[in-house]
């Protein structure tokens, strides 16, 4: 008998070329006024943004803030949120990766619950709904618009951390390609196997489910049909949109079941030498999967299938080595990095590493295979 599961889903959804246009109408049906504008500041600069910025202006009180970094850290977000206190908010719109709507989440949050700024990783302190947040998201990875999750830097404990509340997810999400059109190509290609992780994660995790597992695979399958020619060909549309919808998906997979050892033994190497956590998490995917692989022979056919195997005939242990050695062939189509050695991590860092990396229980409990500290360590090893 399956344990019990639950799927929970911002309320609308809307999806396709030009959406973006359904802001100022989404907005009215509100009838919210007072609206705070979180975007990335290369976002700001360019016209599909400006020309919606005008639109906005000429019905609501519009306040833009561009000043979230990539990978921001608690104090940074808690800046943010001291300007946007200033202001009469009413609605944030979060427009960018994300950094930008994971920060959002948090701002939306704090902005009903004051005892929550004091530390971002208390949930205890949330009680009251936060304001509406609407996320419109300008790459094809983190899934954030889908997810009640949020990631901050703690740069005091030298880790990411992982905050999940149900107040944390969306009120609307927009997926328009057309805000993914200007990625440059290391960012769609880290931002678009950081969506791969979610969707592979969340189908081998112990907490995995018919809804983790419907998501997921299709996930996969719009990632393998879409991510090269999104990256050889950024003008391309129809790849643009698979892609913001297979993101979508696997953000809607961690929902209902959680990521695994990729994401746990990433979190320290964001923390510690703030190595992006697409390209943390690209890095680990083919080496974490190749040490899972004795431990989901029963998911090794259907990702196999998704990921485009012609030959049936293989046999499981020859299935998982196909599967491996693809990921890591997709992984060097896109140029991601074979090692760490380059984000300055040293040898002796390692030891440290693998036990910042062992107390990520939340996300190590539900890896399909247990992982030893001295297991932890061999993988980043190999890094180097």
């Amino acid at each position: 008998m399956l344990e019990k599961f639950t799927l929970t889903v911002p309320q609308n959804v809307y999806c396709g070329k030009g959406t973006l246009d359904k802001l100022p109408e989404l907005l009215r049906q509100k009838k919210l006024k007072n609206i705070a504008i979180i975007v990335d500041k290369t976002v700001s600069t360019l016209d599909v943004y400006k020309k919606l910025n005008n639109k906005l202006k000429l019905e609501f009180n519009i306040k833009q803030f561009t000043d979230v970094p990539p990978e921001p850290t608690d104090e940074q977000v808690k800046k943010v949120a001291d300007s946007v206190m200033e202001f009469d908010t009413e609605v944030i719109v979060a427009i960018g990766g994300g950094s930008v709507m994971d920060s959002a989440k948090f701002i939306s949050v704090m902005l009903t619950n004051p005892d929550f700024y004091v530390d971002l990783t208390d949930k205890e302190k949330i009680v009251n709904r936060p304001i509406p947040l609407i996320c419109i998201p300008t790459s094809a990875g983190t899934g954030s618009e889908a997810t009640p999750n949020a990631i901050i830097l703690i740069p005091k404990k030298q880790v990411k951390v992982g905050v999940v509340h149900n107040y944390f997810l969306p009120s609307d999400v927009i997926l328009d390609p057309l805000m993914t059109k200007s990625l440059p190509k290391a960012v769609t290609a880290a931002t678009g196997l950081d969506a791969f992780c979610h969707c592979i994660e969340t189908y081998i995790s112990k907490k995995t489910n018919p809804f983790a597992r419907l998501f997921g695979l299709e996930g996969i399958k719009l990632i393998n049909k879409y991510l090269k020619t999104a990256y050889d060909n950024p003008d391309d549309m129809e790849a643009r949109e698979g892609m913001a919808i297979a993101a979508f998906y696997g953000g809607v997979a961690i929902t209902s079941s959680s990521t695994v050892a990729i994401h746990a033994l990433s979190y320290p190497l964001g923390g510690s030498y703030n190595i992006p956590h697409g390209i943390s998490n690209a890095v680990l995917l083919p080496y974490v999967m190749e040490y899972n692989m004795d431990a989901i022979e029963d998911s090794i056919p259907a990702l196999c299938d998704a990921m485009g195997l012609d030959n049936k005939d293989l046999n499981i242990k020859e299935k998982g080595e196909w599967l491996v050695k693809e990921i890591f062939a997709l992984c060097e189509y896109l140029n991601i990095p074979k090692s760490i050695v380059q984000f300055g991590v040293k040898s002796e860092d390692l030891d440290r590493l693998a036990a910042s990396a062992s107390e990520v229980r939340r996300l190590l409990d539900q890896n399909p295979k247990q992982m030893s500290l001295e297991d932890i360590k061999s993988i980043y090893i190999q890094l180097l």
